[in-house]
């Protein structure tokens, strides 16, 4: 395996669609104001989220179970920003639809912006022939507020070139997260 460039980047969002839509540079600065950047780097590619959030609340006190996952745990926030209350998460999605080429493997490393100030961003891997909007979870693991900016930089993905062809992909198994467009919760 190898790690794709920003040339390698660059050629296959312009001419596959791969990244929609897609930054040819790294963006530091919009209409003069200071961002957490994002955008193409030399190996990777800093992802922004949007403006949908769904923040974890225990209101209703459930049980946070993936095989039968109770809505009512979140709440619908959109905005320029979210705040995540202390020790707990939110859930959004990147703004960028992503087509991910047969032959790599994408993974996804958290901003030090963020990390530095305790939040996480997790993120699974993208699978061969997976596409659409990535969801990505953040954790606040400080015992404060902590806030998220929505149209900027929150993590960076890395593109991974096989040495040779995957059997089946994600789209050939029918992948439950296949086209997914909003946040998307846990599906069984």
């Amino acid at each position: 395996m190898s790690v794709k460039s920003d040339k390698w980047i660059r050629r296959m969002a312009q001419e596959h669609a791969m990244i929609e839509p897609f930054e040819p540079d790294l963006v530091r600065e919009v209409t003069g104001r200071k961002v957490v950047s994002f955008g193409t780097s030399s190996y990777g590619y800093d992802i922004r989220c949007s403006t949908e959030f769904k923040i974890f609340t225990n209101v209703n006190s459930t049980i946070i179970d993936p095989k039968h996952f109770d809505e009512k745990s979140f709440v619908d926030v959109k905005g320029d920003h979210c705040v995540i209350p202390p020790n707990s998460f939110a859930l959004a999605r990147t703004l960028e639809y992503f087509r991910i080429p047969r032959d790599v493997l994408v993974l996804c490393l958290g901003k030090s912006t963020y990390a530095r100030c305790g939040i996480i961003v997790n993120v699974t891997p993208l699978e061969p022939e997976w596409e659409g909007h990535v969801t990505l979870e953040f954790s606040n693991t400080t015992p404060l507020p902590a806030k998220i900016y929505a149209n900027e930089g929150v993590a960076q993905i890395i593109f991974l070139g096989a040495d040779e062809v995957c059997e089946t992909s994600y789209r050939d198994r029918g992948g439950k997260y296949q086209g997914q467009k909003g946040v998307t919760l846990p599906r069984i």
